[in-house]
């Protein structure tokens, strides 16, 4: 605990692009409470709900919404995405004014933005979050990486919770050749703890993602599900203000957890099914469990890590359309995901918040 820390106040605030960017932030604002500091969360639409449910006594503010949409044929997600571009750059100019307005209005001492590219200030030091120095979006990928880059910059530092050297899990997305602005690689960053219990559940299933995405294959697997014999507990991932649960014969469906409950399931099961974001990834890492990924349609960096994992023997993976529950068993002839035993040194990392460092323009 950083006792010299008087009551800073940190703002720290997680893009709303399904529950990984918000989920990955629990240990950050767990550790700003332990190191003195008091946090306030700021985001919008389910990232916000699900950090509400887990932080109940932290105050809690509104950004704009990016109104991020996948299109239902993947293949026209980038297009998609091209054309709400106006309104994505709308919502960040908005979110920058209401940054400048709350950093006096709440007395903010330091800011950490996951993701938002709205979220930073002149006024006090600014951390960025990302796994994506290099934003893959195919034949494009070279310019939304020199933007993504050109946005990093505006921030004191940027921390990618990844390791700096192989083995790594980000690969090309979160190394570059030579970095101009400052950069620490914080190690992987997880909510979860692995815990020795006893298994309950054959397969775990847990969905995540924006609409409708995750609402197509939601039906496709409880169709699929059918077809399996193992006992399974299949968590939706719509975070709703109430908590539902429903037994349809050999399945136990849910429409959230919050994190304990969601760490005593994880430890619980053999196997897990889920999409491969970089957030899972990590919890899956930490937790050792042997997985099988199903990247959501045209996002180029879930199907990059896919692909990445499935060549280094590690998880295998197939494409949403061509999935069936019998390649579930494929997952026997993998490694699993390497376990992480990395402890973050927080009080290292708050320093930036205590010496005011100039911003990089």
């Amino acid at each position: 605990m950083n006792t010299n820390t008087i009551n800073k106040t940190i703002l720290i605030a997680p893009l709303n692009w399904g529950l990984g960017h918000a989920t990955r932030c629990i240990p950050i604002i767990r550790a700003l409470q332990e190191n003195n500091y008091i946090p306030i969360i700021a985001s919008d639409g389910i990232a916000l709900e699900l950090l509400k449910k887990e932080f109940p006594y932290v105050k809690t503010l509104t950004l704009p919404s990016y109104q991020i949409e996948y299109a239902k044929d993947g293949k026209k997600f980038k297009w998609k995405l091209l054309k709400r571009l106006p309104k994505i750059i709308r919502a960040i100019w908005e979110e920058k004014k209401k940054i400048e307005k709350w950093v006096q209005k709440y007395d903010i001492d330091g800011i950490i933005s996951d993701n938002r590219l709205g979220v930073f200030s002149k006024k006090v030091p600014s951390v960025f979050i990302t796994h994506q120095l290099n934003v893959l979006t195919g034949n494009t990928t070279w310019i939304t990486s020199k933007l993504h880059q050109n946005s990093i910059k505006r921030h004191n530092e940027c921390w990618i919770p990844d390791f700096e050297k192989t083995p790594n899990l980000t690969g090309k997305m979160g190394h570059i050749e030579k970095a101009n602005f400052p950069l620490k690689y914080i190690g992987p960053l997880s909510r979860m703890q692995k815990k020795e219990v006893s298994k309950q559940y054959d397969l775990m299933v847990i969905l995540s993602g924006p609409e409708p995405q995750r609402g197509l294959l939601e039906e496709k697997l409880k169709k699929e599900i059918l077809n399996f014999g193992g006992k399974t507990i299949f968590i939706k991932g719509l975070v709703e203000k109430d908590q539902k649960k429903q037994q349809i014969e050999n399945v136990t469906f849910y429409n959230f957890m919050n994190t304990r409950q969601l760490e005593q399931t994880f430890n619980e099961s053999e196997m897990v099914l889920c999409r491969s974001g970089y957030t899972t990834i990590m919890d899956l890492s930490k937790l050792e469990k042997k997985a099988f990924f199903i990247p959501t349609p045209g996002q180029y960096e879930q199907e990059y890590l896919a692909q990445k994992l499935e060549k280094e023997g590690l998880v295998p993976y197939a494409n949403q359309e061509d999935f069936v529950i019998k390649n579930i068993y494929n997952i026997q002839n993998y490694k699993g995901l390497p376990s992480f035993n990395y402890a973050v040194d927080w009080a290292n990392l708050f320093e930036v918040f205590e010496k005011g460092a100039p911003v990089v323009l």
